[in-house]
């Protein structure tokens, strides 16, 4: 793979794993338009690092307080206690995400093959997002989420397994829907993110080790571009989301389809 297109596959994966747009959707958009060969599966695995890189990142501070509180277990302290629920929530919702991903990942990667389902399905990320903005949440914190409400949350980032259904997006809504407050649900959907790349990237790990060693330049580059641009669109998401202005990603996924259908039917 050349550099320059590694670069640029790996600046689109993590502006878009991040933004509420669907990075599945357009990494297909993308290699149709731009004329790039389909990437291998390595490629894929190592430019999810990079975000995942980023994620770790950004929310290095909360990640350290949940281990701590997790290896604290006998320490009755509110603080330690909130975190182990949060934890226990996580783990509900990425188990009922690796198990509908298991099952369906055959059949749900015969549909990167086409146009059409991306297309239509960033029309309905827009409908998710839209939605989003017009809802009230009432306000609870991840540690008082609860079982039930963290498997619906594992349903909808299990749904953005399809391309063109944004996980961020999905997961976020869902969160607000659920009752958890903007910032709450935005924070939860990011950190519910790590064990889902990481799951991923685990189960095709191989991949990895069969990778031509001329191309590990492209594909160093193509993850680095994937780390930067993702971490720099957190702090953003994280805004949108407080200001209520997730709608403006729902136009741009409804104009991203339109364009995409038109053409694809023209040509």
């Amino acid at each position: 793979m050349e550099i320059i297109k590694a670069i640029i596959l790996g600046i689109i994966q993590g502006l878009t794993e991040f933004l509420p747009v669907s990075s599945s959707g357009h990494l297909v958009l993308a290699g149709h338009y731009l004329n790039f060969s389909n990437p291998d599966i390595g490629f894929e695995v190592i430019l999810h690092l990079g975000s995942l890189f980023a994620v770790l990142l950004y929310f290095r501070k909360d990640i350290l307080s949940l281990l701590k509180s997790l290896f604290l277990f006998k320490n009755k302290e509110l603080e330690h206690t909130r975190n182990r629920n949060t934890i226990f929530y996580i783990i509900v919702a990425t188990t009922i995400t690796g198990i509908l991903g298991l099952y369906f990942e055959d059949s749900l990667t015969k549909a990167f093959s086409s146009l059409y389902i991306p297309s239509f399905m960033l029309i309905v990320t827009g409908f998710i997002l839209y939605l989003s903005d017009k809802i009230e949440p009432e306000g609870i914190k991840t540690h008082q989420l609860g079982i039930k409400k963290s498997i619906i949350i594992g349903l909808a980032q299990a749904f953005a397994i399809l391309p063109g259904i944004s996980r961020s997006g999905t997961t976020i809504t869902v969160g607000i829907f659920t009752g958890l407050d903007r910032e709450d649900a935005t924070k939860f959907s990011f950190i519910l993110s790590i064990p889902a790349i990481l799951g991923a990237s685990i189960l095709k790990f191989s991949n990895i080790l069969n990778i031509d060693k001329s191309l590990w330049l492209s594909y160093f580059l193509g993850t680095l571009a994937a780390f930067i641009s993702g971490y720099a669109v957190i702090s953003l998401l994280i805004s949108v989301v407080k200001k209520q202005k997730l709608r403006y990603f729902a136009y741009y996924c409804w104009l991203i389809a339109i364009i995409t259908l038109i053409l694809y039917l023209k040509y």
